[in-house]
């Protein structure tokens, strides 16, 4: 059995869900063009929060300091779009507000709506922006070396999860760049420490994914009611779903790519 991509999606700003697109380009260094290259910063002053967004060192460990799904649940509630420099933000599928996020002032409007949107968000609140450095979560976590990254995630390793749970699971809680269907449950993991290609583009499986509580919310809401997590551990006595890739060569990955074990 081959494996290949059923599809690809990319996180314009940190913790909010994700855009289905049919191709990316990939950048050594950086991984997918546009992933998570915004964030909102949490009680940051400003000082601060230029610190933050331009120097990946300072990030490290400072998840108190950053939107997430695990502190701010309601940020699952929210969509965002970007192309040519425009950012829009939806609330179930309404958009509610575009900006320029080159214009003087105009990263401050959308600020403004979200702390309107929710009353529970203190100032000061700051959307933040780095396209050579984005806001991957193994670059803040302090117990990992990896400031670049791309998740895959086996179809088959969810659907045999939902299988022996009896829920059904949808694929998008566990936030995959990279979907593959053609290989057995779990055998993306049997990939780790090898270099894989897709596209003639080689990739590093560096490890598997721990998740976190943030897979317990439910796609579009803040509904945390059913504890996947736990569901995990109890079921295969780990917490992992999906790899984490790295990128060793430019190049461009579509829906339907093989991938090859090199």
């Amino acid at each position: 059995m081959t494996a290949f991509i059923s599809s690809i999606n990319y996180c314009p700003v940190k913790s909010v869900s994700f855009q289905n697109i049919e191709s990316c380009e990939i950048r050594k260094n950086i991984g997918i063009i546009g992933d998570r290259i915004f964030a909102f910063s949490k009680n940051l002053e400003f000082e601060k929060v230029k610190l933050f967004e331009k120097d990946p060192e300072f990030r490290k460990g400072k998840w108190n300091k950053i939107l997430t799904l695990k502190n701010s649940p309601f940020l699952n509630k929210y969509n965002f779009t970007y192309a040519e420099n425009k950012l829009a933000l939806f609330v179930e599928n309404k958009e509610i507000l575009t900006i320029d996020v080159n214009e003087n002032g105009q990263r401050d409007l959308l600020s403004k709506k979200i702390l309107e949107l929710e009353s529970s968000l203190k100032k000061p609140l700051f959307l933040m922006k780095n396209e050579d450095n984005p806001f991957f979560d193994t670059a803040i976590s302090n117990k990992t070396s990896l400031p670049h990254s791309i998740s895959l995630l086996n179809n088959k390793s969810i659907q045999d999860f939902q299988n022996k749970i009896g829920i059904k699971i949808e694929s998008s809680r566990f936030r995959g760049n990279i979907c593959i269907d053609g290989i057995e449950p779990w055998a993306e993991q049997d990939w780790v420490g090898k270099v894989i290609k897709i596209n003639d583009i080689s990739f590093r499986v560096e490890k598997k994914i721990p998740r976190c509580i943030a897979i317990n919310l439910k796609p579009g809401s803040d509904d945390n009611s059913l504890n996947l997590l736990q569901f995990l551990k109890k079921t295969y006595n780990h917490f992992d779903m999906g790899i984490y890739l790295t990128v060793l060569e430019n190049g461009k990955i579509n829906i339907g790519d093989k991938i090859l074990e090199k």
